[in-house]
């Protein structure tokens, strides 16, 4: 049986500041987070605003290839 495509995915949000600014020698590495989205009701890429540890505020991250 051929699999069909699931409706929800995981996708990984990675911090849009961090990659723009290249990771500084004071931090660490780059804010990611995982979650889900529905296939259907967004077929673009997700983009949230959630707080990145190492720029210390919140900022864009944005959806990335796995």
């Amino acid at each position: 049986m051929a699999k069909s495509k699931d409706v929800r995915v995981t996708v990984i949000l990675e911090c849009t500041s961090c990659v723009r600014n290249g990771v500084n020698r004071v931090s660490r590495g780059i804010s990611r987070y995982i979650t889900q989205k529905n296939r259907h009701n967004t077929p673009n890429r997700l983009e949230l605003r959630k707080f990145c540890p190492h720029c210390h505020k919140y900022t864009i991250h944005g959806e990335i290839k796995k």
